[in-house]
This record gives structure tokens, sequence and C-alpha cells, in this order.
């Protein structure tokens, strides 16, 4: 398992990698289960489970291997079994790249740059 803590809305979520899949012949990661859970006086407020794939489209064999290995990671009692989650559609990757006042802004102030650091600083252990 592989931990890291990001922040949104304000608030450290933290966030643990409980599974992956690497692609035999290159060794690059084609999917990753993700695990965020936070407490705040001894109460469980959030739970999240997040399923990754660089694939646009999944088959149903796919998500179900998915389930299958968040299940064997003891997942499932905090809302990762089929009948307790729902897809998000991913926008159409042949539609032309998001380019708006937000993602101007972003650039402008650099935060591109620094999620290119904090990319490199994860691949590479931190070091």
């Amino acid at each position: 398992q592989s931990y890291f803590v990001p922040v949104g809305f304000g608030v450290e979520f933290p966030n643990y990698i409980v599974d992956v899949k690497k692609d035999p012949a290159t060794g690059e990661y084609t999917e990753a289960i993700q695990f965020q859970c936070l407490e705040r006086g001894g109460v469980r407020v959030f739970e999240g489970i997040n399923f990754m794939s660089r694939k646009p489209t999944m088959t149903n064999d796919e998500l179900s291997a998915m389930h299958h290995r968040a299940a064997a990671a003891g997942m499932n009692p905090y809302g990762a079994a089929e009948e307790q989650m729902h897809l998000v559609g991913r926008r159409d990757e042949n539609l032309p790249k998001v380019d708006n006042n937000w993602q101007q802004m972003w650039r402008a102030i650099g935060v591109d740059k620094l999620l290119e650091l904090l990319t490199e600083s994860i691949e590479d252990g931190g070091r």
C-alpha cells in the first residue's frame, strides 16, 4: 500500500493506494484502486473509493476484476461492492482539449509546473 495526502476544499484527505495493476511489458501502471477515509473527533465523516484506469472504456470483465481485487483488499464494508458504486462518465478523448479561462489561469500562476514537480516526486519515491 502507498499513502499520500491530497488536499481538496481546504481539507487533507488521507489517500491510500490499495491496489495497482501494471502492464507486464512496460511496467506502466494501467489501473489503480484508491481509498480515502477522513475522521474528525473519532467519527468517520468521509469515505471515498476510486477505481482508475488509463483506458477510456473498460469491459465489464475488467471492471469486475477490479471489484474482486477491492474485495480481496477488504474494501467491501466501505462501499467497494459493485452494487454500492456508480460509474463516472469520462469525457470523449476525441473532443478538442479544454482550454478555458480556468486552464489559462492555472497555467499563468504555475499550477501546471507544480503538478509536474509533484508527479516527478511521486514517481521517484519522494527522493
